[in-house]
């Protein structure tokens, strides 16, 4: 059964429930704006006194390890970067964003527990790989399943169907083909394109767009296939396995557009969960 909606009239749809913080937005736009200076970025950010509260404790966080303490938010700007405080500010919203977009499918703690894992494991992978911007990396394993939302809210009835044939399948089927199957369209296009309608840097929306498809990605293959790679290592974090044949399989262009093999698993997957509660006290407040 397939939806007679298209991917860009669904995302539209989520218009009303779904919107980012007016922080963000000015964040975003400063730092598109050639004309804008750290001293405009700093101000944006301390006209939301509780976002600049989440900023400085985030920055000041053992999780960066910046070697003096942070206390002003134009030292934080500084220190960390136009385009990093950006990320960070996505990072920072992104799950009190979706708060507001109810659905009876899947728990939203063990969606944003993968979520928060998948982008711990993006941010080692970059590091691991070089050339790639690490805190990028971060919001876009972050950001990556959150298409996944959009389908539970607004087609419930084909995302219900959609994990069925998952479950009814004896090889295992991933959740994306089973999409295409019933809808037509998947939760990474449906990410990808919320991430185009909301201006972010093209870099996540492709990430999103492409982490279940990396051959499909054209202006950032390499950092798309760390986020693939990156989406199965937290799987096997979250089960607690080093064994590849417990999870989903691995796309083998990956390993080759990132230059990273099977060797670096075991030590990201320690490394992730050695993070992982830190982090979620710091992202989703618990």
């Amino acid at each position: 059964m397939e939806t007679n909606i298209n991917i860009a009239e669904l995302v539209k749809g989520v218009g009303g429930l779904v919107t980012l913080p007016d922080v963000f937005i000015r964040i975003n736009q400063l730092v598109e704006d050639p004309n804008s200076s750290t001293a405009d970025i700093a101000k944006a950010v301390s006209r939301d006194p509780s976002f600049t509260v989440r900023l400085l404790r985030v920055a000041n966080s053992p999780f960066y390890g910046f070697p003096s303490s942070i206390d002003t938010v134009s030292k934080a700007v500084s220190v960390i970067g136009t385009s990093q405080i950006r990320n960070l500010a996505l990072s920072m919203s992104v799950a009190s964003t979706f708060a507001g977009l109810p659905n009876n499918l899947v728990s939203m703690d063990n969606f944003w527990h993968h979520s928060l894992y998948c982008a711990l494991v993006a941010r080692i992978l970059a590091r691991q790989a070089g050339k790639c911007d690490p805190e990028a990396l971060f919001t876009a394993g972050l950001l990556h399943d959150i298409g996944e939302l959009i389908i539970f809210n607004r087609l419930p009835e084909q995302a219900k169907e959609s994990l069925l044939l998952v479950l009814d399948q004896v090889d295992d089927l991933p959740v994306y083909l089973a999409e295409h199957q019933i809808i037509g369209f998947d939760h990474a296009q449906v990410g990808g394109e919320l991430a185009r309608q909301w201006g972010l840097p093209p870099l996540l929306e492709e990430c999103i767009a492409y982490h279940h498809s990396v051959a499909g990605a054209q202006r950032y293959p390499r950092e798309t296939a760390l986020v693939h790679l990156a989406n199965i290592l937290a799987q096997m974090a979250e089960v607690d396995t080093l064994e590849l044949d417990d999870v989903s399989s691995i796309d083998p262009l990956a390993w080759k557009l990132t230059g990273l093999g099977e060797d670096v698993i075991e030590l990201v997957v320690r490394e992730a969960q050695e993070e992982i509660i830190e982090a979620k006290k710091l992202f989703l407040g618990n």
